[in-house]
């Protein structure tokens, strides 16, 4: 039986090779996945232990949740500085001052992206943080230093003017130095720009303050004991950690973030292989079908049922093998390229070798084989099923009535009982568990009634299909000849379908609301932030354009936390200037209105003022930042949304009790309202700021709906590896088709049908399979993103209205006679040149 099966894998070579190939594409993207993130996972984590191999402990803020003063644990001082340098085991102590720094190119555009574009300060000679590569420190205002990778990027040498901005301003400065440096923000492809410490404290702390102290360990002195000696010095609300707690806590931090990668495309890998199932189990099924003969003469000969089960079973594990191998190697070159592809979109990774796990290479291959004998087991046992009579006929049983009806209804109360529970978990708040699974029951159920389902949907194509003739006729005859065959071959482009459609219809209507969002809440005409939203406007910023003769209204929104009495948890409160705001923003009050914001007045949103159990003119006590205590009266209510929400009140009430004000943005309204040169007025105004971003309504929503495009492109992308095992399970079903009917093709081209009507018949054929499937897939994910777009509104998104993207809904469905036409070229040809008396003697 062993030999049986092994030369059965050599007389099935093109039928085996595309299953093979559908199990290579589904390992190969479990095995990439491993491998990159694994690799990146890896090189971010080195480069993490040596961005702290200069230290061994480390003093910083500790920031515990419901003590002291609302807001960040204070700065540490020179005091606690050269407390560390006297301790005993301290060879040396270093104080660290940084924060957000833009930094322009020669072009005036920003580099490092926005979120890794930090500054920081250059302690002194001893400092052992940034070996000076080029010329000499910053010692004084007016001059910096630049990390060597930025300075490649750019261009810029020693004595160099360069642009930068730390809160809004434009700051010119002298390129004195260039470094090199082992943090991980610059080696992701961030710039690092260094001032003396004085000014780096003057632009991020305060005069003698830092943000951290890191003190290095005299020869013979561990972490361990250091950080004991530092724990006598602290000050309160400060806390030691060893250099080696840090590099662990980093890499822990890493890791979190890849697994949150690695779970989302493994999840695409897993939808790839569930595809793959199809075409598995639908290769083995027609292969039994078709070997009823040969397995039926060796159960006359004296084969059990056991060793005919075994026999498919070992073809299906030699296929999984072989698959799971070379998938594993496709794997490993896709994790590669994937590296250098993120490389080449100018995201920097950290130098490290390739990574190739032994938990991947175990991992891929039982993937590969223990899928493969999963789905090849049904048509295993219905090949030991097969009762040595029936070597005496070429055909086997059809299903019994009773087997078709209890399909039917198992079918119909997995169908049932999904969509069911997708309704139902539309109106609950927190539904999403429901869902998924209301969502599984569905295409599981629906799966289970495409055999049922295909006759009538088909028969709707008849009428289009009689235009093509005879070939258009058999064509439809065909397709529900085995329906449950072409229900296979269906329900893998209906899965794949069913998600694409359900993401778009999601994420067009999400985008859809938030743009509804953005306009209804801003009537302002430009909103001014900083770039990528990373870091704070100083209130210079706001001035300046409050100065400007084209300028009708502005106000800027500062926010800044407080502690409500009787709770331990931050809150944050939001002030605006009172006189302007009824200008520039629009809030659907419920109850009061701007009009009496002002003073200790504050307006609350419904939301909170329900959690919280205020009301129209209720108090409220709290503690500002600075520790003093404070009350606001509510003057009134508004409906919150995404874009704000919370408690508001006058700048002028919040800003005094703030060491250092900043604003999250600034709205305006200009004269000649919106257009590209009032844009360019204010841009000028804020000295051409690449920091500053100056965006009106439309910007908003480009920059809304470009995200949500970027992300559907990316789903798009990882679902077309699905696809594609949906084509090859067409193409699979139809050259299995053309075989079993090989007598009946040669017949056909005997009473007078000639090659190309054999080859229109098989096309069309797979066009109705695949447009079968996509007229389900499409219809499931509308139903489906309908679902998940009613959690979104329950989830307190009430500008979310469902969208249904005709165009790309067209566009899919285009796509699935695509598949159908591509995917017959083969068989099409292949019936064609089928020698017609070789044919009709074939059974």
């Amino acid at each position: 039986m062993l030999r049986t099966a092994l030369r059965n894998l050599t007389a099935h070579k093109a039928r085996l090779l595309m299953t093979a190939l559908a199990i290579l594409l589904g390992v190969a993207f479990v095995a990439g996945t491993l491998v990159f993130t694994e690799t990146i996972s890896d090189a971010y984590t080195k480069s993490a232990e040596q961005g702290y191999d200069h230290m061994d402990v480390q003093l910083s803020p500790d920031n515990k949740e419901g003590e002291g003063h609302p807001g960040a644990a204070p700065k540490l001082t020179q005091h606690t500085l050269d407390a560390a340098e006297q301790l005993p085991g301290a060879k040396s102590a270093v104080g660290v001052v940084g924060g957000f720094t833009a930094l322009a190119d020669k072009d005036g555009d920003l580099v490092g992206g926005g979120w890794a574009t930090t500054g920081a300060n250059y302690y002194g000679e001893t400092d052992p943080r940034y070996p000076l590569q080029d010329g000499k420190a910053p010692t004084s205002q007016g001059e910096v230093a630049i990390d060597a990778k930025t300075a490649t990027r750019t261009g810029y040498h020693i004595g160099d003017t360069v642009r930068l901005s730390v809160n809004g301003p434009i700051r010119e400065e002298k390129v004195t130095g260039i470094f090199t440096t082992d943090d991980g923000n610059v080696a992701a492809g961030g710039s690092l720009v260094l001032f003396d410490t004085a000014t780096a404290q003057q632009l991020f702390t305060a005069e003698g303050e830092f943000s951290s102290i890191e003190i290095t360990a005299k020869g013979g002195v561990d972490q361990a004991e250091l950080k004991q000696q530092a724990e006598r010095i602290l000050p309160e609300e400060a806390k030691a950690v060893t250099a080696h707690k840090l590099a662990s806590d980093q890499a822990a931090m890493v890791q979190t973030q890849m697994d949150g990668l690695r779970t989302g495309m493994l999840a695409f890998a897993g939808i790839s292989l569930f595809v793959g199932v199809f075409l598995i189990a639908n290769t083995f099924t027609m292969l039994v079908a078709q070997r009823a003969k040969e397995l039926a003469l060796l159960r006359a000969i004296g084969a059990s049922r056991r060793q005919v089960t075994r026999s498919v079973l070992i073809e299906a594990f030699a296929v999984g093998t072989l698959a799971g191998l070379a998938g594993l190697a496709a794997g490993i070159g896709i994790g590669a390229g994937l590296r250098s592809l993120l490389g080449g979109t100018g995201v920097t990774v950290p130098d490290g070798a390739l990574v190739v796990s032994p938990a991947t290479v175990l991992v891929s291959l039982a993937v590969g084989i223990v899928v493969t004998v999963l789905a090849a087991w049904l048509p295993a046992r219905r090949a030991a099923k097969i009762p040595p009579v029936a070597a005496m006929s070429a055909l086997h049983a059809a299903p019994t009535v009773r087997g078709l009806v209890v399909r039917n209804t198992i079918g119909s109360i997995l169908a049932g009982a999904g969509a069911a529970l997708v309704v139902v978990a539309t109106g609950q708040d927190d539904g999403k568990g429901l869902l998924s699974l209301g969502a599984g029951l569905l295409l599981i159920g629906v799966f289970v009634l495409t055999p049922l389902l295909s006759r009538p949907l088909i028969a709707l194509a008849a009428p289009v299909l009689r235009l093509f003739g005879v070939a258009g006729r058999l064509a439809r005859q065909n397709a529900v000849r085995n329906p449950r065959r072409t229900s296979a071959t269906a329900s893998a482009l209906m899965i794949g379908l069913t998600l694409v459609t359900g993401l778009t219809v999601i994420g067009m209507s999400m985008a859809n609301a938030i743009d509804k969002m953005s306009s209804n809440a801003m009537t302002a005409d430009y909103q001014i932030t900083m770039g990528g939203g990373i870091g704070t406007l100083a209130p210079e910023v706001g001035e300046k354009l409050a100065a400007l003769d084209e300028v009708t209204a502005s106000t800027p929104l500062r926010s800044a936390p407080v502690r409500l009495d009787g709770d331990k948890r931050e809150n944050w409160v939001t002030g605006l200037d009172s006189a302007s705001a009824p200008k520039l923003i629009a809030l659907d009050f419920t109850e009061g209105s701007f009009a009496g914001l002002a003073g200790d007045k504050a307006i609350v949103d419904t939301h909170t003022a329900e959690r919280e159990g205020w009301r129209l003119g209720d108090s409220i006590a709290l503690t500002w930042r600075d520790g003093t205590p404070g009350k606001l009266t509510i003057s009134g209510l508004y409906q919150d949304n995404q874009m704000i929400s919370g408690i508001m009140l006058d700048n002028a009430v919040l800003s005094p009790h703030l060491d250092h004000p900043a604003d999250m943005m600034v709205f305006v309204s200009v004269k000649d309202g919106v257009g590209q040169a009032s844009k360019d007025s204010l841009e000028a105004a804020l000295g051409d700021n690449p920091a500053i971003r100056v965006m009106d309504e439309g910007d908003v929503s480009d920059e809304i709906s470009g995200v949500f495009t970027m992300m559907l492109n990316i789903l798009y992308a990882l679902l077309g590896m699905a696809v594609i095992v949906a084509v090859l399970g067409v193409i699979n079903t139809l050259a299995m088709s053309v075989f079993e009917r090989s007598q009946e093709i040669g017949m056909l081209r005997a009473v007078g049908l000639d090659r190309r009507g054999v080859k229109r018949m098989v096309r069309l054929e797979s066009l109705t399979i695949s447009l079968f499937g996509g007229v389900l897939g499409i219809v499931l994910g509308v139903f489906l993103g309908w679902a998940a777009g009613e959690l979104i509104v329950n989830a307190g998104v009430p500008t979310y209205t469902h969208v249904l993207p005709w165009g790309r809904l067209g566009l899919f469905l285009a796509l699935a006679a695509l598949v159908g036409v591509i995917a017959a070229l083969w068989p099409a040809r292949r019936a064609a040149k089928l020698n017609m008396l070789a044919a009709i003697k074939s059974q």
